[in-house]
């Protein structure tokens, strides 16, 4: 098992995940996030090549519109 930080709140996992794995597990469109790994964002074309591991820490921020 790892733990992660996520928005805050711990979470765990059966063991080192890709990200985009992992974003797929919490319903999430990756088209209308942004993603800070261990305190720095990610480009997008970087996201099938991170792991999660133990530790790690994630921001994930939803876009949102309206006026």
């Amino acid at each position: 098992m790892i733990t992660l930080t996520v928005n805050g709140e711990k979470r765990e996992l059966e063991g080192p995940t890709k990200l985009t794995a992992f974003l797929e597990t919490l319903d999430i469109n990756p088209r209308y996030v942004a993603v800070a790994h261990n305190g720095s964002v990610l480009e997008r074309q970087r996201w099938p090549e991170v792991v999660l591991q133990d530790g790690d820490v994630l921001e994930i921020v939803r876009m949102a519109g309206g006026g």
